[in-house]
């Protein structure tokens, strides 16, 4: 795997940490590429049960790389690496194994939008969290604007994107943003401790409950628990089902195989 992206499996969890400190880990479209290799390799693992997406050096991501942004000479240039771009978040916030974001220093523009993708977020305290991309005369291109008003109040999903201006972990962790607040330096081994938890879990609930939680949003309360129901129904044919109640009667931690 290229340096740009280092993949890491530990207990069950691959830990994809953004390896550009000398650019603060601008996500040019190596990133990108390297990131959506990960990912698909990553799907096709059992051993791997959950994630954690990190940075390394003094943050977890300045943003999209300026410096290849600025070389593009026509709109379809930076059209298809913004699509890029979204692809690669899509298909992170869509993985069936949960995500964690692990936030240290600050996380801007193509950063947050990276960690907004992930399922859940820790940070540490005194991280900023922001979208500057407005006092560049542009908007955020990759999910920002879609995601933050689903995660926060639109007020302050306007605020932050129509002001630019990034706002603290600790406001974040306030605002549901941030699930977790970490002491400074201690976000990743938090993060990682957060995906083991998720990881101890049967992977087919989780998976399942991902997509319950993401899809149900989008439709009427009433079609969301049809959904609900027939997806715990396929649910209660599994091993991993007798195991868990087998488990909770043995009064021992569940032996999950995801069948």
């Amino acid at each position: 795997m290229s340096s740009v992206l280092r993949v890491e499996l530990r207990d069950g969890i691959a830990v994809l940490t953004l390896n550009r400190p000398e650019r603060l880990n601008a996500v040019g479209s190596e990133t990108v590429d390297r990131l959506t290799q990960a990912l698909h390799k990553v799907r096709h693992n059992d051993d791997v049960r959950a994630l954690v997406v990190a940075g390394a050096g003094r943050a977890f991501s300045a943003g999209a790389d300026l410096g290849e942004i600025e070389s593009f000479t026509t709109p379809g240039q930076f059209r298809a690496f913004v699509g890029r771009l979204t692809e690669a978040y899509a298909l992170l916030e869509d993985f069936p194994k949960p995500s964690v974001a692990a936030v240290h220093g600050f996380a801007f523009g193509g950063g947050l939008e990276l960690a907004l993708a992930c399922d859940l977020r820790v940070a540490e305290r005194g991280a900023r969290l922001g979208l500057p991309e407005m006092k560049l005369g542009v908007l955020p291109g990759a999910g920002g604007t879609q995601r933050l008003p689903r995660l926060v109040p639109p007020a302050i999903a306007k605020q932050m994107i129509l002001t630019g201006e990034p706002i603290g972990a600790e406001r974040a962790h306030a605002l549901g943003l941030v699930n977790e607040l970490a002491a400074p330096g201690e976000a990743l081994s938090a993060a990682e401790a957060l995906a083991g938890t998720l990881a101890a879990g049967a992977p087919l609930a989780l998976a399942a409950g991902k997509r319950l939680i993401d899809h149900g949003l989008g439709m009427g309360l009433e079609t969301a628990i049809a959904y609900e129901r027939e997806t715990v129904s396929v649910l209660f044919s599994t091993e991993d089902r007798a195991e868990g109640l087998k488990a909770f009667r043995e009064r021992r931690p569940g032996d999950f195989r995801g069948v």
